[in-house]
């Protein structure tokens, strides 16, 4: 199979097929075929705090993982592809999720930036297992986890 140069950091945004309200990636810091850095900070507006709770909304721990996902595999992901794919064929690729592993050491609270730090444990034929880590700004991890996926083309 040959190998492509693969996609820039901003052309892997572009692609994220995730988007606002349930897009929890801003930037990506670091991108290569081993790992990824990515930051999100959860607004104090973001729709799920209205119920998540209201006298003291917290992020849920369904979206911190959503959000690890959205870094360490699917933005991981799409580079990997790109790696073996021509540019056009990329986008025709999904990642979905199917299995994780998840261990919450904190909050997150409204207002708050998260980094996460994946590195590629797996990866052939379209399935990637990743090793995750989040952390606030200041360095506190809140959350580690392994989580995998595969991309399908639709």
């Amino acid at each position: 199979m040959a190998e492509f140069v693969g996609m820039t950091k901003e052309q892997v945004l572009k692609l994220l097929p995730q988007q606002v309200p349930f897009r929890f990636l801003d930037e990506l810091l670091e991108l290569d075929e081993d790992h990824v850095v990515g930051c999100y900070t959860f607004r104090k507006d973001e729709f799920f705090y209205r119920g998540h709770f209201p006298d003291l909304p917290i992020t849920p721990g369904v979206i911190l993982l959503e959000t690890m996902c959205q870094i360490g595999l699917v933005a991981l992901g799409i580079y990997l592809l790109s790696r073996t794919l021509p540019a056009d064929e990329v986008p025709l690729y999904k990642s979905l999720f199917t299995d994780a592993e998840v261990d919450f050491s904190g909050l997150v609270l409204p207002g708050e930036r998260v980094v996460v730090r994946a590195e590629k444990l797996f990866w052939r034929r379209g399935k990637l297992r990743s090793k995750v880590e989040m952390a606030r700004q200041d360095g506190t991890v809140v959350a580690n986890a392994t989580v995998a996926g595969m991309g399908v083309k639709l």
